[in-house]
């Protein structure tokens, strides 16, 4: 099979969906890798390197996307690149399509099967894929909310871990899986007062347990959410559900009562965001202030440290790449965890949550293949 790489153009985004050893690996189980030129130099690899592992460079994503049996990226693909969707292909990467019906059609239109990192599924219920990025986007939420926090960036002027005879800043965690563990891992580190709010009860005594009651943990309803996010100085939208679009947990009314100069930080804006008043931002323009408090809402975090992101992306997701590149669509059948990942098959969106969130029919893969 030939592998295609294309190379990121996602505002700000330097990952790459390949390493060297993944080209190699590829190389040694009898398939092509062929890489857009200069697709890994915003991770720090040269095409030099990936030649050198066995893959070939190719000069523009046109010639990547025509001549690929299966074409690996980081991102969804933008309007500029749906031309090259095209049927009888595979596409493996993020899409996180639920806020995003455009992309739906055009994959359906396409005729190309979508597989999707974030809903790849094992039996426990833990996204593989997806759980490299949430460990990144999750440290870097407060590492971006404090520096949003600085006054010179609009923020109330608070240093999240204090100094003696000064009251610490306080960080609600909206969320308690992989991401809002990460969160409050560095929260706690910087020296934060640190709420975790989760629906789980049972997720939350283990949270309990491995911070060893350094953290506090709240039930989530809208009492509890509204009370710890009103006397936060910085927010970290931390939910989840795979596939599906984010619920607004965090309302409008809740934002207009925080403090002046506090800061949102919504990890879960891919899925549409866990507060009402987000809205997909850019590494470029990555901030606005509503009723007074700063919003992040990047949707690609984890591309602003590509180095780490692509490598830790790339362990996750090599194995399934191979699986594809050996049995084509046919893998699906022999992994239910891949199964999950597929999005839309032949012009049929097969992901419940995905057809639930935008209205759409839903189709069974398992009559389909």
């Amino acid at each position: 099979m030939i592998i295609g790489i294309p190379k990121e153009i996602k505002d700000n985004e330097y990952r790459v969906a390949i390493i060297p050893a993944g080209v190699k690996a590829l190389k040694e189980s009898g398939h092509r890798a062929i890489i857009e030129k200069s697709a890994g130099l915003g991770s720090g690899i040269s095409d030099d390197e990936f030649k050198n592992a066995g893959a070939e460079i190719i000069d523009n994503a046109k010639d990547v996307f025509e001549k690929a049996d299966m074409l690996i990226k980081v991102k969804e693909p933008l309007p500029q690149e749906y031309l090259f969707l095209k049927k009888d292909k595979i596409l493996f990467t993020f899409l996180h399509l639920a806020p995003l019906p455009e992309l739906t059609d055009a994959l359906v239109k396409s005729g190309t099967t979508a597989i999707a990192y974030e809903t790849v599924e094992l039996p426990d219920g833990s996204l593989p894929i997806l759980t490299p990025m949430s460990e990144v986007a999750g440290k870097l939420s407060v590492q971006v909310g404090a520096y949003y926090l600085m006054k010179p960036h609009a923020g109330r002027g608070v240093l999240l871990g204090g100094v003696p005879g000064v009251e610490i800043g306080k960080v609600a965690i909206i969320g308690g899986g992989v991401v809002g563990t990460n969160a409050a891992k560095i929260a706690l580190g910087m020296g934060a007062d640190v709420t975790i709010i989760n629906r789980s009860l049972e997720r939350l005594r283990y949270l309990d347990d491995i911070f060893r009651g350094r953290i506090k943990t709240m039930a989530s309803n809208s009492f509890n959410i509204e009370k710890a996010v009103i006397e936060s100085d910085l927010v970290i939208g931390a939910v989840l559900i795979t596939g599906a679009k984010a619920p607004h947990l965090v309302t409008k009314q809740m934002v207009s009562k925080m403090k002046k100069g506090s800061v949102i930080v919504d990890v879960s804006i891919d899925q549409g965001g866990c507060v009402e008043t987000i809205k997909p931002t850019s590494h470029s323009n990555p901030v606005y202030e509503k009723d007074g408090v700063i919003h992040y809402g990047v949707t690609n975090m984890p591309g602003s440290v590509p180095r780490t992101s692509t490598f830790a992306l790339t362990n996750a997701t090599l194995p399934y790449v191979i699986k594809l590149a050996n049995s084509g669509i046919d893998a699906v059948k022999k992994d239910p965890a891949l199964a999950k990942g597929v999005n839309v098959f032949k012009g049929k969106i097969t992901c419940k949550a995905v057809a639930e969130a935008q209205n759409k029919e839903y189709a069974d893969l398992g009559k389909l293949v």
